[in-house]
């Protein structure tokens, strides 16, 4: 019975609406907020439907071990977990062969965006916790890191933006949950882009596609991040334009040394040589009785 009910399931009905009520191109809620860890160079809170990712940014800084250091650029560690109340069964906290991979091509995509030239001989430091996880977390995890790195000050070509794009009852849909991974016919391919060049920085595919439906899912996926991109820079300018961050500007200016003003020759004392020492005396004003 069970079984007859799984393939009587409808992922996509007559009116074009999938399970939870959202269109074929349309995402999951999507709440970004910018520099949340005090302790950290940059962070990024990232809330994706039922995702929840924590992102923190530290360095650049010394490359240890010091024969992992490149003297022609940085090195870029990305660190994927999901914790192990992420899931409904208990996940084991330990890295397993998932996290690993995820870490490897998250990494990979972040350094096509970063200009690691101007930092050799160092690291920089990426780990994206996740915390509450119901498919497309990795593109979840991207999306934040990227506004992570941006908030660090990290100079950067552009923000790297992520979704995945698949199949489900033989549509073509974006940003798949749990419940359409697990479509009879379902295929699923993270992608993301820096979409000024429309360079491609990650494409994996869980699942086949026909030429014609590749076509339309990167068509899809395109459109999607340029919404996204959007939400990223959405929150940038909220840390940066809020009244808070130019207190702690002020702030951090006034903590800073003071500099010597620069002097106009006219504002310096006019020096004589007195003619029976050789010594420069400061020359002053005669009282007015």
């Amino acid at each position: 019975m069970a079984t007859e009910k799984e393939e009587k399931k409808v992922y996509v009905n007559k009116k074009g609406l999938r399970l939870d009520g959202r269109k074929i191109d349309e995402t999951r809620p999507i709440k970004i907020t910018a520099g949340v860890l005090k302790n950290a160079k940059g962070s990024c809170y990232l809330e994706w439907g039922q995702n929840k990712v924590l992102v923190s940014v530290q360095g650049p800084r010394e490359a240890l071990p010091k024969h992992t250091a490149n003297p022609l650029k940085a090195l870029l560690k990305f660190t994927y977990r999901m914790a192990a109340f992420s899931v409904p069964d208990r996940k084991n906290p330990k890295p397993g062969r998932r996290d690993i991979e995820i870490s490897k091509v998250c990494g990979e995509a972040l350094e096509k965006s970063v200009f690691l030239e101007k930092y050799p001989n160092s690291q920089i430091e990426v780990w994206a916790q996740i915390l509450d996880s119901n498919a497309g977390s990795r593109a979840a995890a991207l999306t934040a890191a990227s506004v992570a790195l941006a908030d660090a000050g990290i100079p950067m070509k552009d923000l790297v933006t992520s979704v995945a794009v698949g199949r489900a009852d033989g549509k073509i849909i974006v940003d798949l949950n749990k419940d359409e991974e697990d479509a009879p016919d379902a295929v699923d391919m993270p992608i993301a882009l820096m979409s000024n060049s429309k360079e491609i920085v990650l494409l994996q595919m869980d699942g086949l596609f026909s030429k014609k439906e590749f076509d339309e899912a990167f068509e899809v996926a395109v459109k999607s991040i340029e919404g996204i991109k959007k939400l990223q820079i959405k929150a940038l300018k909220e840390k940066y334009e809020s009244k808070e961050f130019e207190q702690a500007s002020k702030l951090s200016e006034k903590a800073l040394p003071k500099q010597p003003s620069n002097l106009l020759e006219k504002d310096l004392p006019k020096q004589k040589v007195d003619q029976k020492t050789g010594q420069k005396k400061e020359e002053k004003k005669a009282e007015v009785q």
